[in-house]
């Protein structure tokens, strides 16, 4: 697929994450703001720019299943465990998979685990189908201050030049569920 054939927002950010930037992009409840998962100065940055710990371990979204077998361990699930994530996926629920040894620590902080997601809102889907991998996803906005919930308002907390995928949030009210994969057990309400 040539660039020409992406919508000019699309096109930017992925230049942006290409170019190892931290990118701002609509999810189903919030803005969020990722990154290549696989660069550690772009996700240094992220955790510099939300002022979050490392240890906090960050949540990778993907457009389909595939795109995070390089970052979960995959022989770790089994068939219940499986049968119970993708009867949520694609969708708003995001799961706490035990990680690959070689997924840096970067991405799951303290954890010998990973929360991944496969996101069902079409925003996301294109973008990270648009990548060829998937992001790092948090939510947009600097501490002390309410999850961004409009282009705009990324831009009041972020800067007028920060790179945005313009378009409108899913409208959901709260983030995403988040579980655990190999117990079920619920971590946060969604």
């Amino acid at each position: 697929m040539k660039n020409e054939t992406l919508l000019p927002d699309l096109t930017n950010v992925v230049t942006a994450l290409r170019q190892q930037q931290v990118i701002a992009y609509p999810t189903e409840a919030v803005f969020g703001l990722g990154c290549d998962p696989d660069s550690e100065s772009a996700v240094q940055a992220l955790l510099k720019l939300k002022q979050r710990p490392w240890q906090k371990g960050l949540i990778l979204v993907a457009e389909h299943y595939a795109q995070l077998t390089d970052y979960i361990d995959d022989s770790a699930l089994d068939n219940a465990a499986r049968e119970r994530m993708f009867a949520c996926w694609p969708g708003p629920v995001t799961w706490v998979v035990p990680a690959r040894p070689t997924t840096p620590r970067w991405l799951t902080g303290q954890y010998a685990s990973l929360a991944v997601r496969v996101s069902a809102f079409e925003p996301v889907r294109r973008l990270c189908l648009a990548f060829g991998k998937p992001l790092v996803s948090t939510s947009a906005n600097l501490i002390g201050l309410p999850p961004a919930r409009t282009a705009g308002e990324v831009r009041e907390q972020l800067g007028a030049v920060f790179p945005v995928l313009d378009e409108a949030v899913e409208g959901r009210c709260n983030p995403s569920e988040i579980r655990d994969a190999l117990s079920g057990e619920l971590i946060r309400q969604g």
